[in-house]
């Protein structure tokens, strides 16, 4: 691709992609190198339809669905074994919440992929139950239903955890 569309691309890859590999941070479970190729695979897609995509619409969203879609779909492939490691790397943050983060983190790891994909995208991206359900292709009370009891699966995994950490 060449010209304007390239370059409209390259910009919106440019300053799209670390906003997208954090999120696929948070739906892998802290599994980096995942997150990498999923990340990779939805820009590739972005671009092998990037004429076709409306960018009076929202492209952003438009990326999002991908990267939730892409990784959903690489969940249900049966060579999908591998599991993220319980440690996370060392790195510095820039929020006062580290340890708060790295145990959300932790305890998102813990669920299944659909729970993960519902709490990223209804709490993480701020997306509306619409939207959610447009996503994850089903319901908006499928995504109010699982929403509560992903909710409910990660306070379990936490337990006092949580209550230790979260600002009073």
């Amino acid at each position: 691709m060449v010209g304007r569309a390239g370059r409209e691309y390259q910009e919106f890859a440019a300053a799209r992609g670390a906003h997208l590999f954090r999120t696929a941070c948070l739906l892998t479970g802290g599994d980096w190198h995942l997150a990498e190729d999923l990340v990779q695979e939805t820009l590739a897609k972005m671009y092998c339809s990037w004429r076709r995509i409306n960018r009076d619409s929202s492209p952003v969203a438009y990326a999002n669905t991908v990267l939730t879609r892409t990784f959903l779909s690489h969940r249900r492939r049966r060579s999908s074994t591998e599991r993220p490691s319980d440690r996370m790397p060392d790195r510095a943050g820039r929020s006062d919440d580290a340890e708060l983060r790295l145990t959300l983190l932790e305890g998102l790891a813990r669920l299944s992929a659909k729970d993960r994909a519902v709490l990223v995208l209804r709490y993480w991206e701020d997306r509306s139950v619409e939207e959610t359900a447009e996503v994850l292709r089903v319901s908006p009370g499928a995504v109010r239903t699982q929403s509560l009891r992903a909710l409910r699966r990660l306070r379990a995994v936490l337990g006092d955890q949580l209550a230790e950490l979260a600002p009073r």
